[in-house]
């Protein structure tokens, strides 16, 4: 008998449809893709995966209805590359994970520095993002960024993929003719043809170090050829197969021009990142299919005499010339603790030119797509992750509040350290008040 209780406890344990429990969510509206909306639908999911969705679902026997009334639903959003879990508190080096020491460092994996107990995740997870990109920093190959789900018990539960992306930093292309500081033992800037061999130096390195890789990659296919496993060469292998893109971090237009060369001369998948100029090269990008993290919405223009909302506008002209756009926020170690604003940027960025669909897709179905995850996140669909979000109002919408999220079918709590210290502030005692 007691063989037969903890074999039906196994079971009810695993992920089998038998025991895994169905509910039904109603509410105001649901938006399944950024162009699908469905006013007054239904979404019915049994344990993590969505089963149908539609203005009404069926009612399986034993199902439990969870009425939302006015609440508008949305897939959970996603932080398309950030050290969000790698760094606490900037000014605090012990708390920030997020750098590695060395110039190329392939080998490196961000998922596995994740800290899970890190206060930043809960922030985060209270504005409706469920799913974060976190990448390495540091050097000019600076390793292999990972997908992270904003709640588990531990790294191994929270990682969702550990293996996404190659991370390349483009070397700068410019020559800097003014400088704003010089140490004591240089006496003169750096002569600008001093400076141009060495912008050409760092290329041929990185050059050297693609095609050492691949010398490795054709010997380790080699079957009489016997090759010793190496760290790096071995972690470089899925992107230089083109199993795996690679992201190039580059901001200014000479510096993108010399990636997109690059990249197409060797013929790999890319996918670039920051990209403060990208919009000077929209018609390209389209062109060569290169998808854009852009992460400069709220940078000020480099120029004086530039318009102030050129960043603004940036995400809708790539978008409109046909590049599939993400929005981030730009990278560091005080970037973490602004995650939470993600749909703020998306809602700026529509504001001032992008649509409203490609707004929604920035932060949900496009980062899914760059993550290689479309089949799970980034829309409310049959078979896909029952992962969304309940809002007051309209995602968009700076004022509206995120009140109910689901992770994989689970219900994961909105509190965070900023709910804690309210509800703290709120009962404080009044020492003017006279006591009863």
């Amino acid at each position: 008998m007691k063989r037969v209780l903890i074999l039906l406890g196994a079971i009810c344990l695993s992920p089998s449809v038998y025991c895994e429990e169905t509910f039904v969510y109603r509410a105001k509206s649901i938006q399944l893709t950024p162009t699908q909306l469905i006013s007054a639908g239904e979404i019915l999911v049994r344990g993590s995966k969505i089963i149908e969705v539609g203005p009404t679902v069926s009612r399986p026997k034993g199902s439990k209805v969870i009425d939302w009334g006015s609440f508008q639903v949305y897939p959970g959003l996603i932080s398309p590359g950030s050290s969000l879990g790698l760094a606490e508190i900037n000014a605090l080096r012990p708390t920030r994970d997020e750098r590695e020491v060395g110039s190329h460092t392939a080998e490196i994996e961000a998922w596995s520095a994740i800290n899970p107990d890190s206060e930043l995740i809960p922030v985060a997870r209270a504005n409706g993002i469920t799913h974060s990109w976190v990448i390495p920093m540091g050097g000019t190959i600076s390793g292999i960024s990972g997908l992270i789900r904003l709640e588990g018990w531990g790294i191994e539960e929270m990682t969702v993929r550990k293996s996404v992306a190659l991370h390349l930093w483009w070397p700068g292309q410019g020559l800097a003719t003014k400088f704003k500081t010089q140490s004591v033992s240089d006496k003169k800037p750096k002569a600008l043809k001093e400076q141009d061999k060495e912008r050409k130096r760092s290329l041929v390195e990185l050059d050297e170090f693609f095609n050492r890789g691949e010398a490795y990659a054709k010997a380790r296919q080699t079957k009489d050829l016997k090759v010793g496993k190496n760290p790096t060469w071995e972690a470089m292998l899925p992107f230089l197969n083109a199993e795996m893109p690679i992201v190039i971090h580059a901001e200014d237009a000479r510096q993108i021009t010399s990636a997109l060369d690059w990249a197409k001369r060797r013929k790999y998948e890319i996918i670039l990142s920051g990209a403060k100029d990208s919009w000077k090269l929209a018609e390209r990008l389209a062109e060569e299919e290169v998808p854009v993290i852009f992460r400069h919405i709220f940078t000020a223009p480099p120029q004086s005499h530039q318009p102030h909302d050129l960043h603004f506008r940036a995400p809708g002209i790539l978008a409109e010339a046909g590049v599939r756009v993400s929005i981030g926020l730009r990278l560091g170690a005080w970037a973490a603790a602004n995650q939470r604003n993600l749909p703020y940027y998306a809602a700026q960025a529509n504001a001032y030119g992008l649509s409203r669909a490609d707004a929604i897709a920035s932060i949900t179905r496009n980062p899914a797509t760059l993550l290689g995850m479309q089949d799970r996140l980034g829309t409310l669909e049959k078979g896909k992750d029952a992962t969304f979000i309940a809002c007051d109002g309209d995602l968009l919408d700076l004022r509206t509040q995120v009140v109910d999220m689901r992770i994989e079918g689970k219900r994961v709590s909105l509190a965070s350290r900023h709910t804690r210290l309210r509800e703290r502030y709120l009962n404080r005692p009044n020492p003017y008040r006279k006591q009863d």
